[in-house]
Parts: C-alpha cells; sequence; structure tokens
C-alpha cells in the first residue's frame, strides 16, 4: 500500500501538468506606440507667456494613443501633402507628433484651446435641432463638437448625465478633453479613411478646415510651428513643389473669423 502512494502522488501531478498545459496561453499585452510631445501653436505660446491655461502636452498622448495604423500608414500622406510633404518617409513615432499638433490647430482656431467654449450659433443653416439633446444644436469643447456625433460617429457624449450639470461644466463628457479629442480622431479618420478625402476639404466636418472659408485662414495660421521634421532634408525639386502646393499663405494681423460650422450638413461626412 505504501509502495503505492508515490506513484499516485506522480500520477495526480502528472494529470495537474496537463491540465495546466491545457490552459490557453494569456495573449502578451500590447506595447503602447512611441509618442512624441508636438510643437506649441502660435497660440499656445503667447497663452504660455501670458501664464494663461494651454494646451496640456497630455492631449498630444490622447491623441497619439488612439490613431489607427491606417492614419500613418503612406495611403493618407498625399492628403497632408500641403502641411507634411515627408509625412511618407517619417517615423511613425513623428507621423503621431503631427497629427497631435494638427488636433491642436484644430482645436485654437475652433475654440481657442479652452476646453469649454460652448457656442451657439443663430444662423438659419446652422441653427438646427439636436437630434439627441433636442435642443439648437451647440458646439461644445476643444474641438467644437456636438452630442449627435455620439450617434455619428460612436463618441463617448451622455446627455442623459450632461443635461443636469451647468453649460460649461468641466465634468460634462462632451467638454472633458479626452473624450472631445478622441471622438475628434475618430471624426478625421472617418473624412480620411472612409471617404478618402485630404485633410483640407470643402466639406470637412470642420469649417476651418475648408480652405474657401475665411475661418481656415485661422487654423492655417496654427499651423506654422508645425514639426519641423515634415520639411527636413527635402530635395529642392520636392521643397518647391510642397511650396508651390501649400495652402494660401494667411494675412498680417488677420483676425479671427467665426467657425461657423454647419454641423448639421456634416451627417453624411
Amino acid at each position: 500500500m505504501a509502495a503505492r502512494i508515490p506513484l499516485c502522488a506522480a500520477l495526480v501531478f502528472a494529470g495537474c501538468n496537463r491540465q495546466v498545459a491545457q490552459q490557453p496561453a494569456r495573449p502578451a499585452p500590447q506595447p503602447r506606440p512611441e509618442v512624441k510631445a508636438a510643437p506649441p501653436t502660435p497660440i499656445a505660446v503667447t497663452k504660455q507667456e501670458l501664464g494663461e491655461q494651454s494646451w496640456d502636452p497630455q492631449w498630444d498622448v490622447i491623441v497619439e494613443q488612439a490613431l489607427s495604423p491606417e492614419m500613418l500608414s503612406p495611403r493618407v500622406a498625399r492628403g497632408v501633402r500641403s502641411y507634411c510633404p515627408r509625412f511618407a518617409a517619417m517615423s511613425n513615432a513623428d507621423k503621431r507628433a503631427f497629427w497631435a499638433y494638427t488636433f491642436q490647430a484644430i482645436a485654437a482656431a475652433e475654440a481657442g484651446l479652452k476646453p469649454t467654449t460652448n457656442v451657439r450659433h443663430t444662423e438659419p443653416e446652422v441653427a438646427v435641432e439636436d437630434t439627441v439633446s433636442k435642443r439648437t444644436v451647440r458646439q461644445e469643447g476643444l474641438l467644437q463638437l456636438t452630442y449627435m456625433d455620439a450617434k455619428r460617429y460612436g463618441c463617448d457624449f451622455d446627455w442623459e448625465k450632461d443635461k443636469k450639470l451647468a453649460e460649461k461644466d468641466p465634468a460634462k463628457t462632451i467638454l472633458t478633453p479626452s473624450n472631445n479629442l478622441l471622438c475628434g480622431v475618430k471624426i478625421l479618420e472617418n473624412q480620411m479613411l472612409t471617404q478618402k478625402k485630404p485633410l483640407l476639404s470643402a466639406s470637412s466636418y470642420w469649417v476651418t478646415l475648408r480652405p474657401a472659408q475665411p475661418s481656415y485662414l485661422v487654423f492655417a495660421k496654427q499651423m506654422k510651428n508645425v514639426p519641423a521634421v515634415c520639411r527636413a532634408a527635402m530635395p529642392p525639386v520636392e521643397e518647391a513643389r510642397a511650396r508651390r502646393t501649400g495652402p494660401a499663405p494667411t494675412p498680417v494681423g488677420a483676425a479671427r473669423a467665426p467657425a461657423t460650422a454647419t454641423r448639421a450638413s456634416a451627417s453624411s461626412n
């Protein structure tokens, strides 16, 4: 009997080993993408000099980690050529920094980098009903988004929660910088990947990205400090071509035109 005990123990141990071996291995956690801080836009520099709230570098990280691999692929290079002609040749970290800077420039043009900016336009073409809040549409947050975008693009806005809070309460889900920026990434990816349109488009969600509109000049001015790597070490011929196809220069001292965004008409975007 005593001789059989070690044998039984060995069999039990072997059975345990088989059970452990049969358990599926847990997938290794995906490494976080390498991120870089984007340069400050002109308005961010001014705010820093005045000691005012400016662009938070953590917002760069939010944008860069949210980008899909397709937004770093050569397929979008042509769509950003006017501001980043070397996009296809850049490292992924530099591409992410370019996109972070671009969103900073959009936020600068749309909301002056203020996360609690809240605007209700009265022009008939934009004073339409928000299909979620059931009130006249408002553009809110860093990127001037609406509650309707939660349905259109799958954004994390909660009107039922937000309607109980004050208009500019920073606790509102639509005003939270992370929610607002993540939604903006989805909107721009829809424009560039799904609709296959460039960054600057006559039908962009943001009027500031529509070159024919006066408010585009505000965005163009904020793109002045785009990462240097976007144009670094370009062959002379390519540099000249990029300058010819680039955006129109911003008049010195140009005042900000109202970003009257026809968000309702962008429902197909």
